[in-house]
């Protein structure tokens, strides 16, 4: 039996949130617990190496996050109550990224004041976290797009193509490159191998980064696909809403 001192703050969630069992367990763009009050992340102050506004676009690619990594892991990008307390994700989208011809990339090309609240919420159950939203707008966003809107739109849209599957790792917990890479493929048979660039930190599955050229058709990756097929890696299983 939970303490009383556990409970509240389980109460106060459940209060500010719009559950349902079914949102509980959703990974799909329509379906998730989202915060009936939610704070824009403010203008974010890139650093001055990072900013590079003038390199062409060669390429784009959809970064994904293996969400329940990113929960264990407790990455500062992370939402911890939107995304790893109230949900149950499988695969989340990092950013849609324009690449460049080399390994310098544009990003930052210009400032943006902080993202509406209906922009923000409309988006939070395809990136989790208000302030990654506002940091992927302003990083990758601007350098091809004119609004926050017409980002994410085209996020969406790219990510709603993609069919993108849920992982089992099995009992052992781990999965090959390989395996990732044929669990997409499988349900997108338009997907190269070659553009799947599954990325392993430590052991474990962090992302798997979907490569696109130029007119968004899959295609390659320009800088490699990661890891060989037979590579290892620890894939941390999806918990319960609120189970850390």
């Amino acid at each position: 039996m939970e303490s009383p001192m556990k409970t509240v703050p389980a109460a106060i969630l459940a209060a500010a949130l719009a559950l349902t069992a079914a949102a509980a367990e959703a990974s799909s763009l329509q379906a998730c617990a989202v915060p009936k009050a939610v704070t824009p992340a403010p203008t974010e102050i890139p650093p001055p190496d990072e900013v590079h506004p003038n390199v062409p676009i060669a390429a784009y690619l959809l970064a994904l996050y293996w969400s329940p990594e990113a929960c264990r892991a407790g990455i500062p990008e992370s939402d911890k109550a939107i995304q790893c307390e109230a949900n149950r994700f499988g695969f989340t989208v990092h950013g849609l990224w324009p690449n460049g011809p080399d390994r310098v990339h544009p990003r930052y090309c210009r400032s943006s004041p902080p993202m509406r609240v209906k922009t923000v919420k409309a988006n939070l159950c395809m990136t989790p976290s208000p302030w990654l939203l506002q940091h992927e707008w302003q990083a990758h966003g601007t350098c091809n797009w004119k609004t926050p809107e017409a980002y994410f739109k085209k996020t969406r849209q790219i990510r709603e193509r993609l069919d993108v599957p849920d992982l089992d790792p099995g009992a052992d917990g781990t999965m090959t490159a390989g395996e990732i890479r044929q669990a997409f493929i499988a349900r997108n048979p338009g997907v190269p191998a070659q553009g799947l660039n599954v990325r392993i930190k430590q052991g474990r599955l962090t992302e798997v980064w979907v490569c696109m050229d130029l007119k968004f058709k899959w295609a390659a990756c320009r800088g490699g696909n990661g890891p060989a097929d037979a590579v290892v890696a620890a894939v941390t299983p999806r918990a319960s809403p609120g189970q850390q």
